[in-house]
């Protein structure tokens, strides 16, 4: 039986309640007053007020020219890396068109969304990546309208790589809007920004809140919670690469979570060793170190068997396999929102550009779901033409079911043409 040697500490529902009032509030101004509430909210949580929140043309040409020139081509090398992906994803998609019985023809039809909107979030990091990893797969599904928001930073506007970024991907607008009133701006629409219809990207709790509140006013790709990591590990890994790994996530947020799976006692203790020499190397060691004391677990298995069993329940983020025998675990595991497997793959890589997408599910929604991905960005929508033959041949069938329901009025659609075509 699984033994849990370390969980993370119990938290309250308190501060949930306080953010849902909050977002409450803003996103009700905002749908009252518009653009005024916008920049009110703007001014308080970024101090920021510029004449226009659309970028120009002359702001993103700007911030292009401050970037050194290797960032733009390692950007370029990450887009293209998504860019590919997506398109493979595209491709594995498609419409059909059957004659189910003579004369009733059936079909599916892939539509993109008209208009998206995606945020790219600021806060502790310029997340360089989110700009590709929400616009792009927009883009290559067709979207025909993509626009993005994103905070200020300390109040100078964008931070000029997430600018290029965010360009380069393909949006067609810019915002500097950040928080949940970029999210209420996208939803309701103001003065100056047409709403959209479906809404992605990932952002704080304040972010999250409003996505959940907005939804049914638009669509929403899910709710996203803090980072989290997940690392099965057996007596073959070495110590020192999980640790590193387990690191790498917490650094996120102080409400990160990072799990370790492991076969042995003895290997546990290897890698807490090896976290201990490396969190005072780590510039961000004070969340990190706060995220793995909070939120950290460490669970010992018997088996590879028991191994799958705990990490499915989990149903995390990002799941990492340091073991033998990978086929069996890629066989066998469920629930998780991207797989990286063995030791030579690391997370940062999804996180930031091999080219399969980081906007994924947490909190266990890797349960009933995947990440963000192009068919995210398409209706699937179907079809459906009779002859007047196969109609007169369906419609007592039809009939006979609506009025088992006692849907009359629906039953007479049905019977209207079986008199209409009865001498067929």
């Amino acid at each position: 039986m699984a033994k849990y040697v370390k969980v993370k500490k119990e938290v309250t529902g308190t501060q949930n309640m306080d953010v849902a009032n909050t977002v409450k509030q803003i996103l009700t101004e905002i749908e009252e007053t518009g653009e005024q509430a916008v920049r009110n909210y703007s001014v308080k949580f970024d101090k920021w007020n510029p004449d226009s929140f659309r970028v120009s043309e002359d702001e993103i040409l700007k911030a292009t020219k401050s970037l050194p020139e290797t960032f733009i081509q390692d950007t370029l090398y990450c887009q293209e890396q998504v860019r590919t992906f997506a398109k493979a994803q595209l491709e594995s998609l498609s419409e059909f068109e059957m004659e189910i019985q003579p004369g009733i023809k059936l079909g599916q039809k892939l539509i993109p969304i008209s208009n998206v909107g995606t945020y790219v979030p600021g806060g502790r990091f310029p997340i360089i990546a989110s700009a590709q990893m929400s616009v792009i797969p927009a883009k290559v599904a067709g979207v025909e309208r993509v626009i993005v928001c994103t905070p200020s930073q300390n109040g100078q506007g964008i931070h000029p790589g997430v600018l290029f970024a965010i360009h380069a991907a393909g949006a067609n607008e810019i915002y500097s809007i950040g928080g949940v009133q970029a999210i209420g701006a996208m939803a309701y629409g103001t003065e100056n920004i047409e709403p959209v219809d479906f809404l992605v990207g990932p952002g704080n709790a304040f972010v999250a809140e409003a996505k959940r509140q907005v939804f049914g006013k638009v669509g929403i790709d899910q709710i996203a919670g803090p980072s989290e990591i997940l690392v099965i590990a057996d007596d073959t890994a070495d110590p020192s690469i999980v640790a590193a790994d387990l690191w790498g996530q917490s650094e996120h947020d102080p409400k990160a979570a990072a799990i370790l799976i492991g076969n042995s006692e003895e290997f546990v203790k290897k890698v807490l060793v090896e976290m201990e020499k490396q969190l005072p190397l780590l510039e961000t060691a004070n969340v990190a170190k706060t995220a793995w004391e909070n939120n950290g677990e460490i669970v010992i298995v018997k088996d590879k068997e028991e191994a799958v069993k705990v990490a499915d329940q989990y149903a995390i983020e990002h799941l990492e396999v340091h073991a033998e025998d990978l086929e069996y675990y890629f066989k066998n595991l469920k629930n998780y929102g991207s797989l990286f497997l063995g030791e030579e793959t690391t997370v940062a890589y999804g996180d930031k550009g091999i080219g399969t997408n980081h906007i994924l599910p947490t909190e266990g929604a890797a349960r009933y779901t995947g990440g963000l991905w192009v068919g995210k960005f398409i209706k699937t929508v179907t079809y459906q033409q009779c002859t007047k033959k196969a109609s007169r041949s369906l419609a007592p069938v039809i009939a006979r079911q609506c009025n088992y329901e006692g849907m009359v009025a629906h039953g007479v659609t049905a019977d209207i043409r079986i008199n209409k075509y009865c001498n067929l």
